[in-house]
């Protein structure tokens, strides 16, 4: 019986601007190029199911952004930690590693990231796969982003409050059952993974600051809409219509500008790939073939 094999994902490490930059790498380095874009609180370690499913037809790369799982976490006064700045690494990557056009899957904070890309060089953007990654107010779900945008427009004791609490454990553990039709399908490990790089001296300051950067990423958003307007890129959006954090509106809002996107809303929440992995590779290896043919 013929023995079955999984591409081997290499665990690499460079430095960017001075800063050490650690990715997971698959593939045909001559293949098509995906980028896979984490968000909060996680790392390049959401996508390690995935990475093996996508890399026997693409050359698959998946960046920690700074401050997050392996890569380099300087602190405050030697890194800015805004969006802009994990933008600017992320392109000097990408320029290191000689890849020039590239579909994108983004999650979360990854979607921001790949906007300001997209913005940068448009025609280096070949497809978009969105898992939970949002472009439009629509997708914000109140209960969990009037907390944050308070605190970004006025920082303080009172306002910091809830904020510290997204940092513990109970919230990494909610952000990933919540909306999960089967919780038992999500491994605990995430959370304690996710938490344990948390916890790091000094990391709780960093996502702070993260937190007041964010509302700049939705005064781009007329910018991106206009992206989208323009380019028509082929957009896929994979979504987990339980997530409390970025709502199924936010999935649907993309045809306003991209009337051809192909959207489908997963009985999971906001990290859906890890109780619909097989659903969403199949997703995602259907759409690359057509929108890159």
């Amino acid at each position: 019986m013929p023995r079955l094999t999984s591409p081997a994902v290499h665990h690499r490490t460079t430095t960017v601007n001075g800063i050490e930059v650690f990715y997971r790498e698959a593939g045909d380095p001559k293949a098509p190029a995906v980028t896979l874009l984490h968000g909060f609180p996680t790392s390049s370690h959401m996508f390690r199911n995935l990475i093996p499913a996508l890399a026997d037809r693409y050359h698959v790369i998946a960046p920690d952004h700074i401050g997050f799982g392996q890569s380099a976490m300087p602190p405050l006064q030697n890194f800015p930690y805004t969006f802009d700045a994990l933008t600017e690494v992320t392109a000097g990557l990408l320029q290191q590693l000689g890849i020039d056009r590239f579909a994108t899957y983004v999650q979360d904070y990854g979607a921001p990231i790949a906007w300001r890309l997209a913005l940068q060089n448009p025609e280096r953007i070949t497809a978009i796969i969105t898992q939970n990654g949002n472009a439009y107010e629509e997708g914000f779900v109140k209960s969990f982003w009037d907390d944050l945008f308070a605190y970004a427009a006025t920082p303080g004791p009172d306002t910091e409050v809830p904020m510290r609490k997204a940092l513990s454990l109970e919230a990494t553990r909610w952000q990933y059952v919540t909306g999960v039709a089967d919780p038992s399908l999500v491994s605990p490990d995430n959370w304690i993974h996710d938490q344990a790089l948390l916890d790091r001296p000094g990391n709780d300051e960093i996502q702070l600051k993260l937190f007041r950067d964010y509302p700049t990423n939705v005064d781009l958003y007329p910018a991106v809409h206009q992206y989208f307007r323009d380019s028509q890129v082929p957009l896929l959006a994979v979504w987990g219509a339980g997530d409390e954090i970025f709502g199924p509106d936010g999935a649907t809002a993309f045809r306003q500008d991209l009337p051809n996107a192909e959207i489908h809303l997963l009985d999971s929440g906001h990290f859906a790939l890890e109780s619909h992995l097989d659903a969403i590779a199949g997703f995602i290896r259907d759409f690359l073939a057509r929108a890159l043919a």
